[in-house]
């Protein structure tokens, strides 16, 4: 038996005027979740679930508040009629999780009557959202069906690992005249799901890599597949690597006051979540002449293709046109033009360029004008 309790967190250094935070409870089950939903002026909020192994409970707490927050201006800036939300289950994903398990997380989401659709995160996968979608329709990320046709469902991290590829051509353009990345050098930090495809992306444009993770099996992959134009760093100094392009591909906060003064390359952009450690942050990097891509503009891709999936599945199509692979992918090259919007507001009002994606993604979503988040790229 689930058990719920609405909680408040109005006083909570995370708290962003959200409109509810619900605990989940089963004993039975060993399952404790938490569902953040941020702002929903744009449409029914979207956002992964994560499992995760949280020391403590307010860990987990200020995880899915932020993270919840991250979404709504994530959505807002990628173009698409949704709101931001978030949910976090406690717990190790290697050990915790059964079909039961997940489908009566299932039953925690479809509570909130659509306020709320979940999809993959770290530690979720697509047989996770299989077993969600059997207590709930508030779900996606769903694969295939015919994993032979060019529809639009499926693992998003491809499509992350995309639009993160098409920003940093659009970051090179700005800072160095040509979006060509062939013989840029470039450190990615990371090499899970959207790391490892964002690598492939990079070497077939004949960029050279340095490369870093925790697990050795990645990298001995990469070794194997990239051959010369990969080198292996060392995660605790792969930031400080003297590259054209770093890109956190792993957890956030890793641009902090230790790593920035030994960050040596002149962009900044990846698929990492909350890279910013505070957000003053943001400014430290543009006085150091470093341009940064804010994390939810670049890599929006995932919650685009999974976007594009729920309206598909439901018969929800918000666009005038047909909701295919090609034209989602479209839609996620307009990630290149966005940050050019971000980078020029942010010279014109001398902000960071982390502020002035806020404002314009604040500009969309508070005013609530979905058909304006629909054109806010270039590809919708």
């Amino acid at each position: 038996m689930i058990i719920s309790r609405r909680l408040d967190v109005t006083s909570h250094a995370s708290f962003d005027a959200h409109e509810q935070v619900v605990h989940f409870e089963d004993a039975a089950l060993g399952l404790q979740a938490i569902i953040a939903v941020h702002n929903t002026q744009l449409g029914p909020s979207l956002g992964g679930c994560r499992i995760y192994p949280y020391a403590r409970f307010d860990d987990a707490l200020n995880d899915v508040l932020r993270l919840s927050r991250g979404m709504t201006y994530k959505s807002a800036l990628a173009g698409l009629p949704l709101g931001g939300g978030k949910a976090v289950i406690i717990g190790n994903p290697h050990s915790i999780k059964s079909h039961d398990f997940m489908a009566r997380f299932g039953e925690a989401v479809e509570s909130l009557g659509g306020a709320y659709i979940t999809a993959e995160d770290v530690g979720s996968a697509e047989e996770d959202m299989i077993a969600i979608s059997s207590a709930t329709s508030y779900v996606a990320g769903l694969p295939q069906i015919d994993p032979t046709s060019e529809g639009v469902a499926g693992n998003p991290s491809p499509v992350t690992a995309y639009g993160v590829y098409c920003g940093l051509k659009a970051c090179a353009k700005h800072i160095f005249g040509s979006s060509d990345l062939k013989g840029r050098t470039i450190a990615i930090q990371g090499l899970g799901a959207v790391g490892y495809a964002l690598a492939q992306y990079l070497v077939h444009e004949g960029a050279e890599l340095v490369v870093a993770d925790i697990h050795a099996a990645a990298l001995e992959r990469a070794e194997m597949e990239f051959g010369s134009a990969v080198t292996i760093g060392d995660v605790s100094t792969i930031h400080a690597q003297q590259v054209d392009i770093f890109a956190p591909c792993a957890l956030g906060a890793g641009l902090n006051d230790v790593t920035i003064p030994e960050i040596k390359a002149r962009i900044i952009g990846g698929a990492a979540n909350n890279q910013l450690a505070e957000s003053r942050h943001d400014m430290a990097l543009t006085e150091r002449g470093i341009l940064y891509a804010p994390d939810y503009a670049i890599n929006s891709g995932g919650i685009t293709s999974v976007g594009y999936e729920y309206f598909d599945r439901t018969g929800r199509n918000p666009y005038a046109y047909p909701l295919t692979r090609a034209r989602m992918n479209k839609h996620v090259e307009g990630i290149g033009q966005t940050l050019e919007n971000i980078f020029q507001f942010a010279t014109a009002q001398g902000i960071g360029t982390g502020a002035a994606a806020n404002r314009l993604a604040e500009q969309i979503f508070r005013a609530g004008d979905s058909d304006q988040a629909k054109i806010a790229t270039s590809g919708a």
